[in-house]
C-alpha cells in the first residue's frame, strides 16, 4: 500500500496546481468575455428599443 500513500500525499499538491489553473482560466478567460457579452447584449437591447419605440425623452412637436 505504499502507493496509496504516496498518491494520497500528492493529491492536495495537485488539486491546488488545479483549482489555481481553473481560477485563472475563470478569472482571465471566461468571466471577461461573459462580461463584454452581458454589455453587449444590454447594449443592443437598448438600441433596438430605441430603433422600434424612438429615442427617450418628451415626444416632439
Amino acid at each position: 500500500m505504499p502507493d496509496a500513500d504516496q498518491s494520497g500525499a500528492s493529491l492536495p499538491g495537485r488539486r491546488r496546481r488545479n483549482e489555481l489553473i481553473t481560477f485563472l482560466v475563470l478569472a482571465f478567460g471566461i468571466w471577461p468575455i461573459v462580461a463584454v457579452g452581458v454589455v453587449g447584449g444590454y447594449g443592443f437591447l437598448v438600441w433596438m428599443f430605441q430603433i422600434v419605440f424612438g429615442p427617450p425623452g418628451p415626444p416632439g412637436h
